[in-house]
C-alpha cells in the first residue's frame, strides 16, 4: 500500500486528531459553523505551511514552543530525518533516541487509527512499528493504551490478516469485512480521550527534551 504519512501528518495536525483532549472539550463548547466567523481555514493553513521546521532541533526551541504546538515540531524535525527516504524510514527512525521513537510510533498509530482503523495501520508501511508503539504507549505512561496495542498486534498476528492483502485497493476495501481488528477502533478512540494522550506526550517531550534535540 502506499505511504500516506505525508497527508495523515498534514490532516492530523489540522485537525488535532480525536485523540486531543483539549480538542474535545473546543468542540463540545463552540458555536456551530454556520453561526461563527472565528473559524479562519485559509488563515489557519497559511500558519501551518508557513511553521518553522528545525532539521536541528535545539533545547531553546521546545521551550519557547506550546504545548499545542510542541508534538508538531518533534515530529517535523523527525521527518528531516528521512529526507524523503520512506523505503528505510524503519531503519532510520529506529536509529535514534528510544524518547524519539516513542512520539514517531504514536503519531503513527493516531493518524492511520483516526483515517483507517487498526487494519490500515498494519496493512501500510505505519505497521513495521507495531511492536515499537506498545513500547510506546508505555513510555508516556498510557498502560491501556499499551495494552490495546498488544492485543491488536496478537490478533494481526494470530489472525494472519496480512493473508487477506494482495496489495490491491480492492483486497483492501474487502479486508474490513469480518475483521477483529475493528472492534478496538472505538476502544482506542475513547482511551485516547480518557488517558489524555495528547498531555502525556506533551509532558514526556518537556521532561526528556534532551532526547530529542540535534
Amino acid at each position: 500500500m502506499k505511504n500516506y504519512l505525508t497527508l495523515f501528518a498534514t490532516l492530523v495536525s489540522l485537525c488535532l486528531s480525536s485523540c486531543s483532549n483539549d480538542t474535545e472539550v473546543e468542540t463540545k463548547n463552540e458555536e456551530p459553523m454556520e453561526n461563527s466567523n472565528d473559524f479562519d481555514f485559509e488563515a489557519m493553513m497559511e500558519k501551518f505551511n508557513n511553521r518553522p521546521i528545525y532539521s536541528e532541533l535545539k533545547i531553546e526551541h521546545i521551550d519557547s514552543t506550546s504545548d499545542d504546538e510542541l508534538i508538531q515540531l518533534v515530529f517535523d524535525n523527525l521527518t528531516t530525518k528521512l529526507e524523503d527516504n520512506y523505503e528505510r524510514e524503519f531503519e532510520i527512525i529506529t536509529s535514534l533516541s528510544e524518547e524519539r521513537q516513542t512520539i514517531y510510533a504514536i503519531w503513527l498509530v493516531e493518524a492511520e487509527v483516526n483515517n483507517g482503523g487498526f487494519n490500515q495501520f498494519y496493512v501500510n508501511s505505519s505497521g513495521q512499528f507495531a511492536e515499537i508503539a506498545e513500547m510506546a504507549f508505555k513510555n508516556v505512561n498510557s498502560e491501556k493504551l499499551a495494552n490495546l496495542m498488544a492485543k491488536a498486534n496478537k490478533i494481526w498476528q494470530e489472525e494472519n490478516l496480512a493473508e487477506r492483502q494482495d496489495g490491491s485497493m480492492e483486497s483492501f476495501s474487502e479486508s474490513y469485512e469480518d475483521n477483529p481488528l475493528n472492534d478496538l477502533d472505538s476502544e482506542f478512540y475513547d482511551l485516547c480521550e480518557s488517558e489524555s494522550l495528547f498531555d502525556l506526550q506533551v509532558q514526556f517531550i518537556r521532561n526528556n527534551k534532551e532526547k530529542f534535540v540535534d
